[in-house]
């Protein structure tokens, strides 16, 4: 697991610094940047909204007597997309919109899902709960 954190740390940074020199050199540098500091608002803004849906959603869920499985997956894309899209560079951005979109959100939510069954199976998965 570390040595996949470790590659993260080197290779995203490395394709994100490409695409934006890469942008840079099409629709130039400060349009460039305009652009960058666009998709951080932008995804901020929709993670917000977003986010409210969904602690709706999960509130609902509650009341209702209801596991908020779903609605809580739902909140961690929004939460993970958010962020992604506030981070700068483009790639991390195509992948935090496509978070953020109800319309792609279940491809990741089922992605997750079949991570977390393979874990608890593998018995790799802990949970601890701290009194």
């Amino acid at each position: 697991m570390l040595k996949w954190i470790i590659a993260a740390i080197v290779i995203i940074p490395a394709i994100e610094i490409w695409g934006i020199i890469q942008m840079g050199q099409l629709i130039g540098g400060w349009a460039t940047f305009g652009l960058i500091l666009l998709t951080g608002f932008a995804g901020a803004n929709a993670a917000r909204m977003e986010g409210r849906k969904a602690l709706i959603e999960v509130q609902k869920q509650l009341q209702q007597g209801q596991p908020p499985g779903h609605a809580m997956l739902n909140g961690l894309c929004i939460l993970i997309g958010g962020l992604l899209l506030m981070a700068p560079g483009f790639f991390t951005d195509i992948i935090g919109i496509t978070l953020l979109l109800p319309l792609t959100r279940p491809l990741y939510r089922i992605l997750i899902l079949r991570w977390l069954e393979k874990k608890l199976r593998n018995g790799n998965g802990t949970f601890r709960i701290n009194r």
